[in-house]
């Protein structure tokens, strides 16, 4: 059982790292990555915990804007060590807190929310802090019914004054950083992920024709959201691009109804031999 594309409470997950590497061995997958959102502390700690058999490989996720739109960027096989890596991370790391700071500005500004010092010495303390943080200290206000519904209607998304897409590093920044770290660039979820809006057939030929121009080495083809028409469509893309194919379920813990392992939406299984990303690393 492979996972690639896994989140710990290091970023916007659920589960302690400790609790990831228990479920890993309790449901066999033994062939994984953690991949948290601009931070790879996740990773580092993980290494700690790999039991003798299992192939981790430290992973991240970035999250990016192209010229043509947002998209993820992951990263495989990297040196945690490599100065451009760790610049690109203080980046998103610090657009991250700038998204932050906006939003927590237009939830008191819209809907007269003060937090305690508490619930904002709670989110400043988080490596990653994201739009899930925010929505559950609303939901325990009674604003919205649920996470999804939060953070769709009442959680601003683009950080107030500036240009769409200035709270994310370029792409071309990202894919830079994991090749200068001797990593492989991915695209996630290439047609979108959980909770997008799908991309067209044209957004995407677009998209993929940039990222390739910026050195993307890989696609994200196995996605647990993914139909088996969808999934087909993209190793086909990639083979014609001579790209990798990679796989991941996108697991959250509570904070998204996805299972570890889940790498399509039709419920076969996804093998070594399917994944060609780790001949490569």
């Amino acid at each position: 059982m492979i996972d690639l594309h896994i989140h710990t409470a290091a970023s916007d997950g659920s589960d302690s790292v400790r609790e990831l590497a228990e479920k890993l061995r309790k449901y066999d997958i033994d062939t994984f990555a953690v991949t948290d959102h601009d931070t790879i502390d996740g990773a580092l700690e993980m290494e700690k915990f790999v039991w003798p058999g299992a192939r981790f490989v430290k992973g991240v996720e970035f999250s990016c804007i192209s010229p043509l739109g947002k998209c993820h960027i992951l990263g495989y096989g990297y040196d945690a060590a490599d100065s451009q890596l760790l610049a690109a991370l203080k980046e998103g790391s610090a657009l991250r807190m700038a998204k932050l700071e906006a939003r927590l500005a237009y939830v008191r500004e819209t809907y007269q929310i003060e937090f305690t010092q508490e619930e904002l010495e709670w989110l400043y303390s988080l490596k990653s802090p994201g739009k899930p943080h925010l929505a559950e200290l609303l939901l325990k206000r009674g604003i919205g019914k649920n996470r999804d519904d939060v953070i769709r209607n009442y959680i601003h998304t683009n950080v107030q004054g500036t240009e769409k897409g200035a709270d994310r590093i370029t792409a071309q920044t990202a894919i830079a950083a994991i090749l200068h770290a001797g990593g492989i660039p991915v695209w996630a979820h290439p047609l979108g992920g959980e909770g997008e809006k799908l991309l067209s057939g044209e957004q995407f030929v677009g998209q993929l024709r940039v990222l390739i121009e910026s050195g993307i080495r890989g696609l994200e083809c196995h996605y647990s959201r993914y139909s088996q028409e969808q999934v087909q469509f993209l190793r086909d893309m990639a083979a014609t691009h001579r790209l990798l194919i990679s796989g991941g379920s996108d697991y959250h813990g509570f904070r998204k109804n996805i299972a570890l392992g889940t790498l399509n939406a039709y419920g076969a299984m996804v093998t070594e031999e399917d994944l060609t990303i780790l001949q490569n690393l």
